[in-house]
């Protein structure tokens, strides 16, 4: 992961060399932030279309196929890695229980289902470090790993505890950036180097494999414990990345070294819920899709396939039969803004819809996850920032949210026949029944929209909801006019993001 927080890095096409070098050392912090409007209460304000424009595409109806099916949604999500929680910790209560509706909340907030956690690997807590779980080289690798838990995972699993049982988050995927650094071959959890015994990778002090699946079982016991269960374990972060914090370098062949230990580890643990092995976070799409051949040898192991998108963006599907999630992206180079859409800036909320957009239609991403959450600074690498005490939500989190609070775990992407001008649309079947629409009008002027579902499902659909996200709304209520047989009518306003859900006969909505 980048955890970066400066305003340069790489372009989002960067090459792997230009990205090394432009990335920041790791001891400063920046944060990005903004508020919704007043009380968070944004979800019931009626939007109509000729707010933006007096000008509207003709009606164009479109029709969801349900029986036409594509991947399975895991959800969208963010980190509060490197510390990022410790600075949200530091908030008055207020702010803190603000912060976490804002990332969490379902009628509020971002609704987000899927918080990614940083296992550590650092000796100690400078800087915005990771502290290990585990900081004491214990001479050798059989010899007994002596642990050292603080109860506070540098504030991650109090984060993790509010998501899963106050919000109902089911999935933490927790990720290591590296081993510690007695386990590899440069002495260093930092500065790369390869973890000892894999492929290439002999170390005086012997094969420290089987040491560092003991290490992230222990930490998924460790959470298990306080009352979190982790869904997802992922044992590398860029690996074709050095870098001046914690990082770590492999191969395809190198992570299949240790997933071969790693995943009868898991098996021998006897943990009380499955743990999906995930790998291998590269730093680009591109990068990840290049090692699947590879990783081809130990497929009935994996669970995910994980990537970025810093040095290649998710366009095409990957070669796989599993779940692939992009579980990291930002824009790491402007500085703060909360904007929705000016003229389709790198960090703009427009830019973020689309990017997601992009990663679940055309490249069947089953999740997306933004770098930070919520953190203090001036940069966009995060959605939610904090200033003098107070947490304010850029429209990145509103155009997460947008897709989240309506494309809930679980459901699967669905076909659609019909076009609108100017707008991208999507389907997708909710676990509960319900049946979302995702609209993005890149258009100058609203488009009005006709939302059915086709026939033959057996389905009875009794009404219908709108919400749209803009340059003056987040999340907020868009009105349907009429829902004569089955057909929810809505104007998108232009240059905004929209989702409409039809509800099954008798779902009280």
């Amino acid at each position: 992961m980048l955890h970066l927080i400066i305003p340069l890095l790489l372009c989002w096409s960067g090459a792997v060399d230009a990205a090394a070098a432009a990335r920041p050392s790791f001891p400063t912090l920046h944060a990005r932030t903004s508020t919704p409007r007043s009380g968070q209460n944004v979800a019931r304000a009626r939007v109509h279309s000729n707010v933006h424009s007096r000008r509207q595409t003709s009606g164009s109806t479109i029709t969801v196929d349900l029986s036409k099916t594509y991947q399975t949604i895991d959800g969208f999500g963010t980190s509060q890695a490197f510390q990022r929680a410790v600075q949200m910790s530091k908030l008055s209560e207020a702010e803190q229980r603000k912060a976490l509706d804002l990332l969490f909340n379902t009628t509020s907030g971002g609704g987000l289902s899927i918080l990614r956690n940083g296992i550590g690997s650092s000796p100690d807590m400078s800087s915005d470090h990771m502290v290990s779980i585990a900081p004491k080289n214990p001479g050798s690798p059989s010899a007994s790993m002596t642990y050292s838990w603080d109860g506070s995972d540098n504030k991650q699993l109090w984060v993790s505890q509010e998501a899963q049982n106050r919000y109902g988050v089911k999935t933490i995927y927790a990720d290591a950036w590296s081993a510690p650094g007695y386990m590899k071959t440069n002495g260093n959890d930092a500065n790369g180097g390869s973890l000892c015994g894999v492929t290439g990778a002999k170390c005086s002090s012997g094969d420290w494999r089987q040491a560092y699946a003991d290490y992230l079982v222990k930490y998924i016991q460790l959470y298990k414990e306080s009352n979190v269960t982790i869904t997802h374990l992922g044992f590398l972060n860029e690996p074709e990345l050095t870098t001046s914090y914690a990082s770590m370098r492999s191969t395809a062949q190198q992570a299949v070294d240790f997933i071969k230990i790693l995943h009868p580890t898991l098996a021998a643990a006897n943990l009380s819920s499955p743990i999906s092995i995930a790998c291998c976070d590269a730093e680009g799409w591109s990068s990840q899709s290049s090692m699947l051949a590879t990783l081809k040898s130990v497929d009935d192991m994996l669970g995910t396939i994980t990537a970025h998108a810093y040095t290649s963006s998710p366009q095409s599907p990957m070669n796989s039969r599993h779940p692939v999630w992009q579980t990291e992206a930002a824009d790491l180079q402007g500085a703060w803004t909360s904007a929705w859409y000016a003229r389709g800036g790198a960090g703009e909320g427009w830019t973020w819809a689309n990017n997601v957009y992009t990663a679940v239609v055309n490249a069947n991403a089953s999740a997306y996850l933004y770098w930070i959450g919520v953190q203090a600074g001036n940069t966009n690498s995060h959605m939610i920032h904090i200033n003098n005490g107070k947490v304010e939500a850029s429209k990145r989190l509103w155009a997460l949210g947008q897709w989240s609070r309506f494309v809930r775990p679980g459901a699967v992407r669905v076909g659609t026949s019909g076009t609108a001008s100017g707008m991208k649309t999507a389907a997708f079947r909710n676990v509960d029944g319900a049946v979302a629409v995702v609209f993005i009008n890149s258009g100058s002027a609203a488009g009005r929209v006709s939302v059915k579902v086709g026939t033959g499902t057996g389905t009875a659909w009794g009404s219908a909801r709108a919400w749209v996200t803009d340059n003056t709304h987040e999340v907020g209520e868009l009105e349907v006019s009429g829902f004569a047989d089955g057909v929810a009518t809505a104007n998108i306003p232009s240059r905004a993001m929209a989702t409409v859900v039809l509800y099954p006969a008798g779902k009280v909505v």
